[in-house]
Order: C-alpha cells, then structure tokens, then sequence
C-alpha cells in the first residue's frame, strides 16, 4: 500500500554521526532486554515484542546516532532506557489503548513511581518488565547524578508515563486534541524532555541548578522536544493513525483544524518542525550567552550547557537518521541527514544547504514591514456561553483607579504615555467588574489598581524603551520594578510613577498575605515584567516570533498568572499546590489564557499592527507562518480561539470531576476548584465584554490617542526608518 503522503525535505543542519560501539550496544541491549522478560514473554497472553521485532527497530542504531560521543558504557545504558520506553509505549498500547482500559491504565502507572525514587532505594518487587526494566535502568544510572538532576528526571519520566493517559482517554471519547494543547501534551508524553535529562547523563555535565529552570533553558529543552516530536509524527503517521487508531498525531490535528488535505498538512508540521529549530538556534545564539553573564556561570557551568547544546543538535541529526532507517515507520523516499546530491557537498556544506531551503521561511520572521495599512477589521466570531455579570463597584472602583493613577503620577510622566482621558476611555474598572463580580469594595478597586498598572506599563515599555536599541536600560529598569516587591521589610524609595505605583499596590495586596501566597504573586509579576523584555527583544530585531513561543509567551505578556493568582489566593489553603500543577487544572487555566489573549489579538490586530508597530499579535504570527492572506489567518486564529473554549468546558466538564476522585478529594477541596472553574468562566465573560465595549480598539478611539494631538510620542515618530544609515534619521525623529 502507497505512503498516505510524501515525507516533505526536512530541515537537517547538522551532519549525523554514528557512535563506533554500535555493535556492542546491539548485542547489549539484546541480552538486557531478554533479562527483563520483554522478549516472548506473553503479558496477559499477548506477546509484545519477539526478537525480530528487536531487531528490526534497532534502538542501538538510534541510540549510537543521538549520541555519537558516548562511551561504551553509557551508550549500552542509554539504549537499554530506549528500550525500556519503547517497549512501555507498545505494552500499553496493547494492554491499554487497542482494546481502551482506563481503569487497568491507571492502575498499572500508579505503580511506575515506586520504581524510581528520587532519594533511597526500592523497595518494591517488580510485577511487569516494564517495572522491571525501570527498577534496573534506575538503579544504574541516578547514583551519579545530583539531587537536581534526580528530582527532573523523575518528574520527566512521570509526565512521559502519566500523559499516556491523556491519550488513551482522548481515544476513548473519539476526541481530537486542538494544535496549542497537541504541542503542550505531546511535549510530555512524547518523552524528549527525557531525552534531554540522558543528553546530560552521556556528556557527563550537567546544567546549572540555578539556570536550568530558566526561560531560555526551558525554550532549548521545548524546541528540541518539540522538532523530535512533530518529526515522529510525520514518520510514524501511517502506523499510528491507520493502524492502532491514534488520535495524538501533528498530522492529523493540522488536518482536521485548518481542514487541508493530508499532504498539505504534513508540510505545515514539517514547517512548523522547521520554525522549532529555528527558535533554537535563535535562542542559543542571542539568549544562552546573556543568560551565562547574568548569572555569573563559571567556566565548568558554560561548559555544560555548551555540550548540553550540542547534544541535543546531535539527537536531532540522529533521531532524523534512524527514523529514515527503522521498520518501525515509513520512511520511503525519506533523505537522511548526509545527503549526497543536490548542492555543495564537503565540510560545513549541510549547514549551508539547510539555511537555503528554509531561507523564506526564515526570512519571513525579519521582514515584516512595521505600520502597515490595516483596512477596518470585523468583530470576531467568538462564542461565549457563560453569563455576563458586573459588580455593582464598578464606578466607584473606576474613580478610584482614575485617583490612584493621578497620585502615581502616571499622567504627569516623561514622555506621557497615558492622560486622564485615555485611561478614562480604556475603563479597566469595567474589565475588572466582569472578572470579579462578587468581589468586595475593596477587593475590585486592588483588581482594578492591579489592571491599571500592568496595562500601563504594558504600554509603557515599548514608549520608552522601544526607542533604543539598547536593552540594558530596560533590563535595570525591570530588575529596578522586582524590588519593589520585597517578599519582607519595605522596598527602596520608587523614583518612577511606574515604581511607585507597583510599590503601591504590592503593598496595599500583600499585607495580609501569608509568606508562600506573597511568593507565589512575585513570582507571576516576575514572569509578566520578563515577557515584556522579551517583547522589546523581538520588536528591536523586528522578528515575528514562532508560534509556540508566542502562545506560550503571549500568556506572560497579558498578566494572566497574576490575575489567575489573586483569584486562587481567594481559597485559602484549601487546594494543595499540587493539585494546582496537574494536568486538568494546566489544562482549564492554560486554556482559558489563551482564549483571553488571541481575543485581545483579535480585537487589536488593527491598533497594534497599524499604529503602532507591533510583532506581537496572533494574527500576524499566522500570516507569517502559513503565508496566508489576513483574512484567512484573522478566520485561523478566530478557530483557535473558539477551540481553546471548547477545551475549556470539556476540561472543567470532564478532567476536573475525573481529578476529584483520582485524587480522593475532600468536599471543601472539590468546592473551591468548581469554584476556581467559575470564576474563570467570570473572568473569560468579563474581558469580552470589556474589549466590546471600550473605545480601546475603535477607529475614533485610534485617530484620537495616535493623531499625535493627546500623547507627547506617538510610536510612529519613535521608531522612524530602520535598516543600513538611518541611525542619524532616528535620531533627528526622535528628537522632535
């Protein structure tokens, strides 16, 4: 039978090499793995794997491409750990998934853990090979590692087991996940943020501590994770989705959303694969340098995260090669990551043939021209179940934020962003009204302090900072804005109205909020002030950001942890925070985010784009990546929106009671997080309603506060030409 599509040319930068103790491992991982009883062994009278099988798939092979530099031992034990998950990955799928089991599912990996103890032995007798292989695996390699390193890897090694369940249920329903929860999910079970903890093991170094939690780690870690995930969805398309019925699938979630042919949508993953890797390199090149001198990171630590770095390019040319190569997938006409035709070929010539093939796409993300016409955009399709209701505060919360504002400063600042007028016809008390309509008196008018700031200095940034292309003064300026949040004691005297304000309000909410809640709410301030920066990183290299990164930013850059945190705070003690990091609460609160972002994307395609210059909207980030017209990528990200809700209501429908019993949950607990779901259902009516009604992102509203009649600079007079000698010109603009 004929491939359902062309595997399309992939991206392959790097050259593949093979580890010259292959054979070793081949006869190694052979004998463990009949050791483990995984090898004719019937597990409730089904044999998994046989030899052939084994021999076929050749996990050796894959292991001896990812990681060519291994030594002989630890080459034999990272192919014994690919075993081990492969063989994990079909035995549930023919115990749990073919014929679906949820109940015998859960229980199975309820065990797992026992297997792999972040500190002490085991202590419990292995029932299963897979139990087996991991009691073994485990033993043998965490006695080298840190306690840090132990603690991620064990985390990792959960979600890549737990998630199976986020697929076997999808399954069971028939449902087929939307693009943003496919990447986040997948990235979990696919298991490549495992695979970045055993790139660690064999390069014998480990990242940091105190950066490996950080953003730009965290980006290296999803991009690797992401490119080796949608790869293997193109390879394995014809096994998964014809063959056992798999519903978690890149191809097949493209195909159905966007409603394109097979073929068409295999090209858009292998694009978006394209655009991860991109962000990669991106990423290790402009930020992990940055990231090293903030931290002061020794020569030994630079080190590490330099073979960190090219261990995951490593996988990546590896993983591709063995794809090609394994009976497991279809790979016919598949090009393997040494090409030998087509171009210049010698040393250093991969590299250049891979930057020509993507080069439009890559282009594409630098050359948006900034301040481009925007004809008049309709008001988006956007369904919207849930019951408007307003606090009856509304007015005096809207008075008092005026007054707060004016006492702040704000209207008097240098250059003036905001006038009475504008915040006045922006009325923040209404969204917060909308969010929080049982909120007290005083409870809306800090809602609504806290709105008035972060969406001041949301506009403030690009203002002021957005004139230079310097970052170091906005970078001061936000470590400045950190300390006004002391955690004890009192902060230093604010020179900005910006400082103040945040000192101000910081205090007035923080007062009489125990030590871990206060930590908790620097925390998501620290994330937003962040994201800002990483704004003003893209607007000054005028780069339209990938569209994983942006989602996932996007919900930095909206504040939406901080107001999703002075929500949860509303419930005490009541729910634990591990309750809080599940996968059902992830999926409520993630996805509520980002229906509340594009939205606000939607709604101010025109204003940001047009008047003032902007990279950051959904819409362009669309209209970059599928090269598509405006309204159909205004059409896209309208679908998305509405695909985000509806996972909303099937999370809280159905993953939430699902998390009451899997978690044996009191009824004070189960209270509070229905009551947590409602209030979310509150804060998405109320900021729909906001953006309906405000003149925010109407035409008079623009032509008024972007006329240059109200505001001393306007983003147009700052920005001025860009590109070769228009420095001079800027300067004369900018000094008008």
């Amino acid at each position: 039978m004929a491939q359902p599509f062309q595997l399309p040319d992939f991206y392959l930068p790097h050259p593949a090499r093979l580890n010259p103790n292959l054979e070793r491992a081949r006869a190694h991982t052979k004998t463990w793995a009949y050791e483990m009883d995984m090898i004719d062994v019937p597990q409730h009278g089904t044999v998994i794997w046989t030899e052939r099988d084994l021999d076929s798939h050749d996990y050796a092979l894959l292991c001896a491409y990812t990681h060519p530099d291994a030594s002989p031992d630890d080459l034999d034990l990272v192919t014994d750990w690919y075993v081990w998950v492969f063989y994990f990955d079909d035995h549930f799928v023919e115990l749990y998934k073919r014929h679906p089991d949820v109940a015998g599912a859960k229980a199975y990996l309820d065990r797992l853990p026992l297997f792999m103890p972040v500190d002490g032995a085991i202590t419990e007798e292995p029932t299963n090979p897979v139990e087996k292989g991991l009691a073994d695996l485990w033993q043998r390699t965490v006695g080298s590692h840190s306690a840090d390193w132990r603690r991620r890897f064990a985390d990792n090694t959960k979600h890549l087991l737990d998630e199976s369940m986020w697929e076997l249920l999808n399954i069971s329903e028939g449902r087929l996940s939307n693009p943003i929860e496919y990447i986040e999910m997948r990235r979990k079970v696919g298991g490549a943020p495992w695979s970045a903890n055993l790139v660690e093991h064999v390069t014998g170094l480990e990242v940091p501590a105190r950066i490996a939690l950080s953003r730009p780690i965290g980006v290296l870690r999803d991009t690797f994770a992401d490119a080796v995930h949608l790869r293997n969805d193109l390879f394995s398309y014809e096994r998964e989705v014809l063959d056992e019925g798999e519903l978690s699938n890149g191809v097949l979630v493209l195909e159905k959303f966007l409603d394109i042919p097979t073929q068409e949508a295999a090209e858009a993953v292998n694009d978006l694969l394209t655009s991860r890797l991109h962000q990669f390199e991106h990423t290790a090149v402009t930020e992990v340098p940055l990231l090293l001198d903030e931290h002061a990171v020794d020569p030994a630590g630079r080190l590490a995260v330099l073979a960190y770095v090219k261990g995951l390019q490593d996988w990546q040319s590896g993983g591709h090669e063995w794809h090609a190569r394994s009976s497991r997938y279809m790979n016919e006409g598949a090009v393997t990551a040494n090409p030998v035709l087509g171009g210049p070929t010698g040393l250093g010539t991969s590299a250049v043939r891979a930057f020509v093939a993507t080069a439009p796409q890559r282009l594409r993300s630098f050359s948006h021209v900034p301040f481009e016409e925007v004809p008049p955009m309709p008001e988006p399709a956007l369904d919207m179940p849930f019951e408007l209701r307003l606090s009856p505060h509304w007015a005096d919360a809207r008075e008092k934020s005026v007054d707060w504002a004016r006492a702040m400063g704000i209207f008097d600042d240098v250059p003036r962003v905001w006038t009475e007028s504008r915040l006045r016809d922006i009325d923040l008390a209404l969204c917060s009204a909308g969010i929080a309509p049982d909120a007290t008196a005083e409870e809306l008018e800090i809602n609504a302090l806290w709105l008035t700031w972060g969406t001041y200095g949301d506009d403030y940034y690009p203002v002021v900072f957005g004139r230079t292309p310097d970052l170091a003064v906005a970078k001061a300026a936000t470590d400045r804005l950190k300390q006004m949040m002391p955690l004890d004691g009192t902060p230093p005297s604010p020179v900005t109205p910006l400082e103040r304000g945040l000192a101000d309000v910081w205090q007035r909410t923080t007062g009489p909020m125990p030590p871990e809640n206060r930590r908790q709410l620097r925390h998501a301030v620290e994330l937003m002030l962040d994201s800002w920066l990483w704004e003003l990183k893209n607007q000054h290299e005028n780069r339209v950001p990938d569209p994983v990164d942006y989602v996932e930013m996007r919900r930095r850059t909206f504040g939406s942890d901080l107001t999703m945190s002075l929500a949860r705070f509303g419930h005490g003690r009541l729910v634990p925070d591990e309750i809080y990091r599940t996968r059902a609460i992830r999926n409520i609160e993630n996805s509520a985010m980002d229906y509340a972002t594009i939205l606000n994307d939607l709604f101010s395609y025109r204003k940001e784009i047009q008047f003032e210059g902007e990279v950051h909207n959904l819409v362009l980030v669309v209209r970059n990546f599928l090269d598509v017209d405006l309204d159909r990528a205004f059409g896209i990200a309208t679908d998305l929106a509405n695909a985000r809700l509806k996972q909303f209501r099937h999370s809280v429908a159905v993953e939430l009671p699902a998390l009451f019993e899997e978690y044996d949950l009191g009824p004070e607990v189960r209270q509070a997080l229905t009551a947590h779901a409602a209030e979310l259902e509150d804060w998405l009516a109320g900021i729909l309603n906001w953006h309906r009604e405000v003149v925010r992102y109407h035409d008079a509203d623009l032509a008024k506060h972007f006329g240059g009649g109200e505001i001393a600079f306007a983003p147009q007079a700052l920005r001025g030409p860009t590109g070769l000698g228009t420095a001079s010109t800027r300067v004369l603009v900018n000094n008008r």
